[in-house]
């Protein structure tokens, strides 16, 4: 068996970054800017008003000033102020040549065409300065996830096409003659398959685009044929299938059809049985087949491996640091990944660890992480968790 850290160098070294394409910016979110993007204008354009006011060369309480124009966002005032005069400017409009400060409307009485300072004024000069925000050639960096505050920047930088990588293309196989889909009526024997849905919404989440082949049944002709479906994927995850017993084929049939073997145990639990290599393009995982293993494994894995494919820095999944709530005892050899609560008082492991409790692993917001042979814990000692 090898170390977590040691198969997830092994996947880094499978997975490739992916090729570069160009999308409209309105379908720029959530995905990965695969280049450095200039800003093509400044922003604001020109100096601007912060508040809607009067544009003034100077001013001072008890000074008055004809109001001789009016600077509108997208109508400016076309012309130059001269000694004891003012333009009505609102909040992003030019600021008018030959004005220093806008006084806010708040600080002035007006009277016809004539507007007079109160000794309301306040300090500032409430200009936005051409490129305040940024200038021509600021750069937006990659890679980056872009969010909808950095779609709001580019557009501002006029920036109508975004250069992002490729959504990763996944096929995702379960298998077992014991699997039916949701909403089919299962026999005395078998069971829902549930693992595949949730690594299909954990992959959407994280920019792939997922496809769900037809289960494959405890057969090599039946594996055989399912595997021929996966086309043009950059990947393909399997479920279940990948230990040593004696229905246990997916080794062996894609030992046939020609992978490159990676590895294949990893000291950790829930996740032992654990796979990968290089199926002719693609690069290959295989999940155990138990509901919370598939999904830690999803978290610990396939997450990191996808994020690396799109360019993303190739790096474990998130670890903070916080307080247990409760005592521990010692741990095994194995690297464990205990399904826990984020409470006020810390983190609560739950009791019941087993690796089919799905129903557990829904109610975790946490997995606290025991290395090989930790010692026993108090309540109050400091550990790993990667959040959920």
């Amino acid at each position: 068996m090898i170390s977590v850290s040691e198969a997830l160098d092994r996947l880094f070294a499978l997975a490739s970054p992916l090729p570069v394409e160009l999308v409209p910016l309105i379908e720029a979110n959530g995905r990965v800017l695969a280049r450095t993007v200039s800003a093509r204008r400044d922003q604001p354009p020109f100096a601007s008003s912060a508040m809607d006011g009067y544009a003034l060369a100077s001013a001072a309480p008890g000074l008055r000033f004809r109001v001789i124009g009016e600077s509108a966002a997208g109508a400016r005032f076309d012309g130059r102020l001269g000694p004891n005069e003012a333009v009505r400017i609102f909040t992003g409009a030019p600021v008018p040549e030959g004005a220093t400060t806008v006084v806010i409307q708040e600080d002035v009485e007006r009277f016809g065409d004539e507007i007079l300072i109160t000794d309301r004024l306040g300090s500032g000069d409430n200009i936005r300065p051409c490129g305040t925000d940024f200038r021509i050639g600021d750069q937006v960096l990659a890679p980056r996830w872009i969010n909808p505050q950095d779609i709001a920047l580019l557009a501002s930088m006029n920036i109508a096409t975004v250069p992002v990588t490729r959504r990763p293309r996944v096929a995702l196989i379960s298998t077992g003659d014991e699997l039916v889909m949701p909403g089919e009526a299962p026999g005395p024997d078998q069971i829902i398959a549930s693992n595949t849905l949730g690594l299909h919404a954990m992959l959407g989440d994280l920019g792939a685009e997922p496809r769900l082949l037809p289960i494959a049944r405890d057969s090599e002709s039946a594996l055989r044929t399912v595997f021929g479906l996966i086309g043009d994927a950059d990947l393909v995850i399997t479920v279940g299938g990948a230990s040593v017993g004696d229905h246990d084929l997916v080794a062996r049939v894609v030992a046939d059809l020609g992978m490159e073997r990676a590895f294949h145990k990893v000291a950790m639990r829930p996740g032992k049985p654990l796979m990968s290599g290089k199926l002719g393009a693609a690069m290959m995982m295989g999940l155990p087949g138990n509901p919370v293993s598939a999904m830690v494994c999803g978290h610990l894995f396939m997450a990191p491996v996808i994020r690396s494919m799109l360019g993303l820095p190739a790096e474990p999944a998130l670890r903070k640091r916080g307080p247990l709530a409760v005592d521990l005892p010692a741990n095994g050899p194995r690297e464990h990944y205990m399904r826990a609560r984020i409470l006020p008082e810390g983190l609560r492991p739950f009791e019941r660890q087993d690796s089919s409790l799905l129903s557990i692993l829904g109610e975790a917001d946490a997995l606290v992480v025991r290395p090989p042979f930790d010692p026993a814990r108090a309540a109050r000692d400091v550990v790993d968790f990667v959040p959920l």
